[in-house]
């Protein structure tokens, strides 16, 4: 996995280019996250990098995570979180480490993974986008009715249910979700903010994950592959 950050979710706004254009922007504080464990394979048979991000008080702590965090030298820390990464690579990093958003500067692209915003029992029209029955004359109260399913039964209709997948009634958002190559805008590292064009999941002060980018589109990789001539 690429190097990744912890960070919080402060909400949405735009700014100005030099050129007048407006972009939407999220606004993300990121880290500082301080590296608390460091796995290798001869104890842990892989290699990566444990991070902690954000305050807590003791007394909302365990024991257990208290005693962790403090052999790297650190305060509770709320959220833990790990990225691999090759054994050559993993000599880079020392435990009590800070990894601030400076980190990043010139990244051009990240992806952000959060949890979605729960929207509860939601009907198809909703939650698949369906587009219902036909509202002319002779329709009757089938209008955001999802159809028959009869015909999915898992043994050609006298099964004793569905075939998985199929798209039905049900819980909504509350999901892990990944959104890739996100455009960053702009680094403030007074402030561990980093601004990124467009949204990203989750509701404001939620937390999220910043990595750096795995899988490029191919008009951004020949920006990246331009960038690096």
């Amino acid at each position: 996995m690429a190097f990744t950050l912890l960070g919080k979710k402060l909400g949405m706004t735009r700014i100005l280019t030099p050129e007048g254009v407006s972009v939407p922007v999220t606004v993300i504080e990121c880290g500082p996250c301080v590296v608390t464990q460091l796995r290798t394979a001869e104890t842990d048979k892989y290699t990566a990098v444990q991070i902690g991000f954000g305050e807590i008080k003791p007394r909302r702590s365990t024991i257990p995570m208290i005693g962790h965090d403090a052999k790297a030298g650190t305060t509770p820390k709320r959220h833990h979180s790990e990225f691999r990464v090759d054994a050559s690579e993993l000599a880079k990093y020392t435990v009590g480490q800070v990894l601030t958003v400076k980190d990043l500067e010139g990244t051009m692209y990240v992806d952000v993974a959060g949890t979605s915003k729960g929207k509860g029992f939601a009907g198809t029209m909703k939650r698949h986008n369906f587009k219902g029955m036909c509202a002319s004359h002779g329709t009757e109260r089938k209008h955001r009715a999802p159809g028959s399913i009869g015909s999915l039964g898992s043994n050609r209709g006298f099964g004793g249910g569905l075939k998985k997948g199929k798209k039905m009634s049900g819980h909504m958002g509350a999901e892990r979700v990944t959104v890739r190559s996100l455009d960053v805008v702009r680094i403030v590292p007074e402030q561990n903010l980093l601004l990124v064009k467009g949204p990203i999941p989750g509701h404001n002060q939620s937390t999220v994950s910043v990595r750096t980018s795995t899988r490029l589109y191919r008009s951004k990789a020949k920006k990246v592959q331009a960038a690096k001539k």
